[in-house]
């Protein structure tokens, strides 16, 4: 479950940052008071953490590393 969680979380975050890169609006921030609202703070933390476990997904038993070729 935390995996899924997870990759939804990085999604929506690389999502924000698309909007960000074209067209230089931060949804999150819109959304929940600027990019010093403590609510944004935690959504864009909540990604990063998010984003680290991630990470992980190369280093499993079946993970990007792991297979054979």
């Amino acid at each position: 479950m935390i995996d899924i969680l997870s990759l939804i979380l990085t999604i929506v975050g690389g999502l924000n940052w698309l909007l960000v890169g074209l067209f230089q609006f931060d949804l999150v921030a819109w959304l929940f008071g600027g990019q010093d609202a403590l609510l944004s703070r935690i959504i864009y933390s909540l990604v990063g953490f998010a984003a680290a476990w991630c990470i992980t997904f190369f280093f499993r038993e079946h993970g990007v590393f792991n297979k054979d070729v």
